[in-house]
């Protein structure tokens, strides 16, 4: 049976949540509020419990465990580190799934809740002019959830060496016979180095990659040692993906950071184009941590919509669905309309030759 912690308030006994505007953990049943040193003590005495657990536990895709609210016996998957119990909704950590190379070097705390996410999702679908309005009028969010979710960051150091083929194109000149564009061409080298910090790359096999990078970037500088009182009142899962495997997705997003930074020096040329690029990259580590995001999913005819927001900085992203009759009627009014203005240049420019 896997070793589950509810952080209880020390004055009534309740659960504690992470209140991530006051930065504290609150009680919602006394409203005692408390700092985070002064449940590390506690952190640590179930850390050595979480140790003995762990070692009496087989090593299973499923895990169950007690609640320690309501006695209810509750099944999660290998990789879930927090959740709530599906009868009395208390927070729960199930700490043994974060110990040894599964514990976090660093952790965000959550600095928006879940009103802001509800709110940035409002804000997302106003002024939506090709949203059907059935959806904005009747839709409701099925889910939303606080999630921490595992990102592995690696550091490296990168030496570039990039050619390019440029263009310098001047004015056109004829004379009776044919008409001339002059083009001056050049090769343009760039070369150097440039170190990388904690370059992310999500360590879970639910999460989207590219839904995790649409909500980039997270401020490192706002991670604090990791304690597992942050994630009460949150979902939570430990990587299931290693930082071996993930290693050159990184790679791939440092070498095209590197691509992009060389290629904005080369200026002052009508056209550019990469002809060889080499990056080598080394001096590599990674450490793993924790990151907060909101999910909000909702389903409109039949189809499931996934929004996600930074639980940081409040980035927002997600697809929506579009009005196809509206959509057409306004594909149609654009053609109209350049049309008529095509229309208007013509007659305007006949009327100035007539002039």
């Amino acid at each position: 049976m896997s070793q589950v912690i509810s952080f209880k308030c020390p004055s009534c006994g309740g659960y504690l949540v992470f209140d991530p505007v006051k930065q504290r953990f609150q009680c919602p049943y006394c409203g005692g509020s408390f700092a985070e040193n002064e449940l590390k003590e506690q952190s640590e005495q179930r850390q050595q419990a979480a140790e003995q657990a762990r070692s009496a536990e087989p090593n299973s895709g499923l895990r169950s465990y007690h609640c320690q609210m309501c006695g209810a016996e509750i099944v999660t998957d290998a990789t879930t580190a927090a959740t709530r119990c599906y009868y009395c909704h208390s927070p729960v950590v199930l700490n043994d799934r974060l110990t040894d190379e599964f514990r976090p070097d660093g952790v965000i705390p959550f600095k928006l809740d879940k009103k802001a996410a509800k709110a940035a999702y409002m804000r997302h679908i106003e002024g939506k002019r090709l949203l059907p309005k059935l959806f904005r009028d009747q839709n409701h969010i099925d889910e939303i959830k606080g999630i921490y979710v595992p990102f592995w960051l690696f550091d490296a150091d990168a030496d570039a060496n990039v050619r390019y083929h440029a263009e310098i194109v001047h004015p056109s000149y004829e004379d009776s016979e044919n008409r001339y564009t002059p083009t001056s061409h050049y090769m343009v080298q760039r070369s150097g180095s440039i170190g990388f910090e904690n370059v992310p790359v999500d360590g879970s096999e639910k999460m989207a990659d590219d839904l995790m990078e649409s909500i980039e970037p997270f401020d490192f500088s706002e991670a604090v040692d990791f304690q597992t009182a942050y994630l009460a009142g949150y979902l939570a899962d430990k990587y299931d993906v290693d930082a071996d495997h993930s290693i050159d997705r990184a790679n791939e997003r440092v070498k095209r950071s590197v691509e992009e930074a060389f290629a904005s020096t080369v200026k002052g040329y009508t056209t550019k184009r990469t002809e060889a690029s080499s990056v080598q990259l080394h001096n590599g580590k990674a450490k793993y941590a924790l990151y907060p995001v909101w999910l909000l999913n909702t389903t409109w005819n039949g189809q499931r919509y996934t929004f996600a927001m930074n639980g940081q900085t409040g980035k927002f992203i997600g697809d929506l669905p579009v009005d196809k009759s509206a959509a057409a009627k306004w594909t149609l009014g654009l053609t109209v309309g350049l049309g008529a203005a095509v229309y208007g240049i013509c007659w305007l420019l006949r009327l100035l030759r007539i002039l």
